[in-house]
């Protein structure tokens, strides 16, 4: 066996060198590849810096020939990616649309204008603000807006299925602010809103954040909405991960709940690596003053064009069909994991991610997810509620459905991606890299089936 490669224990880990190696080897050199697999193709930097462009050509192709199966994970059209990769990175555009501090915004203007005005008309909100460089500065414009140092705020913690910036003791967000915690049921897995009403009734936080990143199941927004209401909060409702499937009608809308809306722009709803925040009119000045110029400066124009282009695609009838597929997929994947013996968080799904506890498997997450890796099952190791172990050895993987269905899989095919996780989580239990190997060859000839979008 070489070296680092025994998923059987934890403790002896490849190095970053190591890993890249062991990838670059599998994808074998890149330059011999013909033809280029990049769309749009990249000939000007393949000619400039030959290197970079072997390296982007190899991440092509590991995307197109492994199953990506984490939920934060997409692929954007190549209308997207020529939005982002267009002449408007060449521009500096401080301020808002009209109110800018560069001349030459003739253009400029009227693409961000043309993000908001698709950005409302989508979420059916009243203000949106698509300048956030990602979504955690715009969940921290929100505190901007809304709170001082200090103030309390409310929200889920990290190992129950909550984002760093909900307030967990290494965010600035923990930092700054008092946090106050809730969690979900242990004999359930699912969010106790009767804690989140006695935590809000005792502490009075001016915030209440609702969402996270590893959430299987349905955020109830009008329950949260009552317990801000009642203790005078502003509920923030963190839907990054599921936008896609709220614009696309397979998850309820926290329009008219929640005060403000923060997403990024990328995972389900297919945009570029970006963020917006919403909300209602009463709190658009508010909002606006903390992005710029409260956190930053000029907005990233390239960014806001791939943007505009995501929301007219996810205004389709295809995208709704599309976000409809997702939880389908992830819900026939979960039934066909519990088919196997594997034990899931909640039970199941009803959205797009599968979150899945590994201890009655005798394996780690991180093993676990490392030899799905080299398998091509491409996920992320998890911390699971109430886990024994480590957030840097946890006890679950953390599995998602977006980019499997955009690449055209349908619930048919769950149940085969269920016997590749399971021969592969009992692989890196036994050190069987030749299973390991055979299973990604597998998934490569299944997948030649469904090309990457372009």
């Amino acid at each position: 066996m070489r070296a680092g490669r025994d998923w059987r224990n934890r403790k002896v880990e490849p190095t970053t060198g190591e890993r890249s190696a062991t990838a670059a080897a599998r994808l074998g050199p890149v330059a011999d590849r013909s033809p280029p697999v990049h769309a749009p193709p990249i000939p000007h930097l393949t000619s400039t810096d030959p290197a970079l462009a072997a390296l982007i050509e190899g991440e092509a192709l590991r995307q197109r020939d492994t199953l990506r199966l984490i939920p934060s994970e997409n692929y954007v059209s190549v209308a997207v990616l020529e939005a982002t990769g267009s002449v408007l990175t060449n521009k500096y555009s401080e301020g808002y649309a009209g109110r800018r501090y560069y001349e030459g915004q003739r253009f400029v203007d009227p693409v961000e204008t043309l993000a908001v005005d698709r950005a409302r008309a989508l979420f059916t909100v009243e203000h949106a603000n698509v300048q956030p460089y990602s979504g955690s500065p715009a969940n921290l414009a929100a505190y901007l807006a809304f709170a001082q140092p200090g103030d309390a705020v409310l929200g889920m913690a990290l190992p129950m299925g909550g984002h760093l910036t909900h307030g967990w003791s290494v965010s600035a967000t923990g930092t700054w602010f008092r946090p106050v915690r809730y969690g979900v049921r242990r004999d359930s897995g699912r969010v106790d809103l009767d804690e989140v009403r006695d935590l809000a009734r005792r502490e009075r936080p001016k915030l209440i954040f609702c969402g996270g990143t590893a959430i299987p199941r349905t955020v109830d927004f009008a329950a949260f909405g009552e317990i801000a209401r009642e203790v005078g909060a502003v509920l923030v409702a963190d839907i990054a991960h599921i936008a896609g499937l709220i614009a696309g009608g397979a998850h309820p809308s926290p329009v008219g709940h929640a005060d403000v809306i923060s997403t990024t722009t990328h995972k389900t709803l297919r945009g570029p690596r970006g963020a917006m925040l919403m909300c209602s009119a009463a709190h658009a000045k508010a909002i606006d003053r903390a992005v710029f110029p409260g956190l930053q400066g000029g907005p990233h124009n390239h960014t806001t064009a791939g943007i505009a282009v995501a929301l007219h695609e996810a205004a389709q009838p295809a995208f709704r069909a599309y976000a409809h597929q997702v939880v389908a997929n992830a819900q026939a994947l979960a039934a066909a994991l519990r088919e196997r013996g594997f034990d899931l968080v909640t039970g199941g799904t009803d959205n797009h991610l599968i979150l899945v506890d590994l201890t009655n498997r005798g394996i780690g997450g991180k093993p676990a997810a490392r030899a799905m890796d080299t398998a091509g099952l491409e996920c992320n190791y998890n911390t699971v509620p109430y886990d024994p172990r480590t957030p840097f050895d946890p006890s679950g993987i953390r599995l998602g459905t977006p980019a499997v269905t955009t690449r055209g899989l349908t619930e048919e095919h769950m149940p085969q991606v269920a016997v590749w996780i399971d021969r592969a989580v009992s692989a890196a239990a036994t050190g069987d890299e030749a299973a390991l190997d055979r299973i990604a060859a597998e998934v490569r000839d299944r997948l030649a089936a469904y090309p990457v979008p372009g």
